[in-house]
C-alpha cells in the first residue's frame, strides 16, 4: 500500500506563488496516476490536477488552468504543484491522492496523504 506526504502549503499573499510536494512511498502499481484535489472552507472536495506516473500526461481544472502546474520528479518519487498568480478564492486544504487509473472524482482514489492548508490572504 502506497503512502503519501504533502508539504509545502502556507500563507500567501494574493499573487504569490506556493509549490507544494507530494512525496510517495512504499509498494504502489506500476503504474498509475496522482492527483491533486482541495477542499475549501465549508464545501465539498474538488478536482485541481492529475497527473500519469509513466507517461506523464496532464490535466488541470478550469479553474486553475494557466496558474497551477502539476509536475513529477520519478526519481524522486514526488509530484509537485506549482501555483502562481494565487487568488484569495484559492484558499483550501490540499490533498494529493493516488490512484491506478485516471479518474478526475475523489470517490475513485482510496490513498491520500494528510492535507496541508493554503491560504490566501486579499
Amino acid at each position: 500500500q502506497g503512502q503519501l506526504v504533502e508539504s509545502g502549503g502556507g500563507l500567501v499573499q494574493a499573487g504569490g506563488s506556493l509549490r507544494l510536494s507530494c512525496a510517495a512511498s512504499g509498494r504502489t502499481a506500476t503504474d498509475y496516476v496522482v492527483a491533486w484535489f482541495r477542499q475549501p472552507p465549508g464545501k465539498e472536495r474538488e478536482f485541481v490536477a492529475i497527473i500519469s506516473w509513466n507517461a506523464g500526461a496532464t490535466r488541470h481544472a478550469d479553474s486553475v488552468k494557466g496558474r497551477f502546474f502539476i509536475s513529477r520528479d520519478v526519481a524522486k518519487r514526488t509530484v509537485y504543484l506549482q501555483m502562481n498568480s494565487l487568488k484569495p478564492e484559492d484558499t483550501a486544504v490540499y490533498y494529493c491522492s493516488l490512484a491506478s487509473y485516471w479518474a478526475l472524482v475523489p470517490s475513485s482514489y482510496d490513498c491520500w496523504g494528510q492535507g496541508t492548508q493554503v491560504t490566501v490572504s486579499s
